[in-house]
């Protein structure tokens, strides 16, 4: 009841609101920021301030990511380039050690898991480039071929690391293979997503956190048209495996803990919340009097902290376990904690004691916004069942479709 999630803002953080994160697959301590005035920073968890600093880009930066000999990639919009860093080994405000020239406005960046391939999003597609080539063009391009929209995210698998998935200002989610340098599957979404999220324990599963105020996480292989078989059976129609329901403005990003048991997302209603990927509503929801509309949010790799980025340009760190005890305790301290876990696991079905488990406390305007969406949502299902009792019957249809259904509009492949 009194826990206090958040343990500080990291340096002085940036002028410019922060927009992306990377973190580095080698250390647990370090990850990078970049924000809208073309800074990218690199920060050390232990001394909670930063290392090292250069001006990467005119303007925002779109995307950065960490390469496997612990370089830095950072893409910009409006001057077209890809940049390569090397934060260990230069010193702050060092030019880029090599320039990948675009022909378009890049919007995302995402590094191949176990080779020097990393993928770069923009106005025409997806390219794909060689680091460990002497040529700065792509080795290959990868569009929908119906699909003339901006590209806006893309991200690598971290399990089979030959796929990649992508969201497009047109609505749609599409997953590629670089094996065959072509795409696989396309799902267009009654609304846009802004960020997606491989869960790095299970291969085939992803999140997309998108505007209507959901998180989606689907099953990649189920992301086909229905078909009927020659066996007569039908193959089951696209639907998420979960929805995530609480935020009350569009999502700006989701990560997967590196256990794959839980999410954070960032959103437009400047708080972040967590969640257990089994579950529909937030365990959790972290938020400051100061904190502006939230753009990233993500896991560290030990699973233990929360970063966020906010329009205001602070970068803060929070517990994952909102009322854990830092440092070290002692045998005694230890066992009264195991005591009173085991207390509330085994009364956490009285009302009383589930009452105060789920209670969190909400600011003001979130909760007077989450309150008139209920309305809304309750008007929209009174319509639907209205509009099903008086409109004609079809044999075998009543127009039904479960909350996992609903949002998926098409799908090819």
């Amino acid at each position: 009841m009194f826990a206090k999630p958040f343990l500080a803002q990291l340096g002085r953080g940036h002028v410019d609101g922060v927009y992306n994160f990377a973190k580095d697959p080698h250390a647990l301590e370090r990850f990078a920021s970049g924000s809208g005035d073309g800074v990218v920073k690199v920060w050390d968890l232990t001394s909670r301030d930063e290392l090292w600093q250069t001006k990467a880009h005119d303007n925002i930066v779109k995307g950065l990511c960490f390469t496997l000999d612990k370089k830095l990639l950072t893409c910009g919009g409006v001057d077209r380039t890809i940049a390569l860093h090397d934060p260990y080994n230069t010193a702050s405000g060092s030019k880029p050690i090599s320039t990948y020239q675009g022909k378009n406005a890049f919007t995302a960046i995402s590094h191949h898991r176990e080779s020097q391939a990393f993928a770069a999003s923009h106005s025409a597609g997806i390219s794909i480039y060689d680091l460990s080539r002497p040529t700065s063009a792509p080795i290959t391009n990868l569009s929908w071929p119906t699909s003339v929209d901006t590209v806006s995210t893309v991200s690598f698998n971290l399990v089979e690391t030959s796929i990649l998935a992508s969201t497009a200002t047109d609505r749609s989610i599409t997953l590629y293979d670089l094996r065959t340098s072509s795409p696989l599957r396309r799902m267009v979404l009654q609304h846009a997503s802004n960020a997606v999220s491989w869960n790095p324990m299970e291969a085939f599963n992803f999140a997309v956190a998108n505007e209507d105020h959901n998180v989606y996480i689907f099953d990649s292989r189920m992301l086909g048209p229905s078909t009927q078989s020659s066996a007569g059976q039908k193959s089951v129609a696209p639907r998420a495996l979960n929805v995530l329901k609480d935020h009350v403005a569009a999502v700006m990003d989701v990560s997967f803990s590196p256990t794959g048991e839980n999410l954070v997302t960032a959103s437009y209603d400047r708080t972040i919340r967590l969640w257990d990927r089994n579950k529909g509503h937030s365990k959790d929801i972290y938020h400051t009097k100061r904190m502006q509309r939230v753009f990233c949010a993500t896991y560290t790799p030990d699973a233990q902290y929360v970063l966020s980025g906010s329009d205001d340009g602070n970068i803060r760190l929070w517990r994952a376990e909102a009322s854990s005890r830092q440092g070290v305790v002692n045998a005694r301290q230890r066992q009264a904690l195991e005591y009173g876990e085991a207390l509330k696991d085994r009364y956490k079905h009285m009302p009383e004691i589930k009452r105060i488990a789920r209670h969190r406390h909400l600011p003001k305007t979130i909760k007077k916004a989450g309150e008139i969406k209920g309305e809304e949502l309750k008007s929209i299902k009174r319509r639907e069942e209205n509009r099903r009792k008086h409109e004609k019957k079809t044999v075998g249809k009543d127009g039904r479709k479960s909350e996992r259904e609903k949002m998926v509009i098409a799908t090819e492949g």
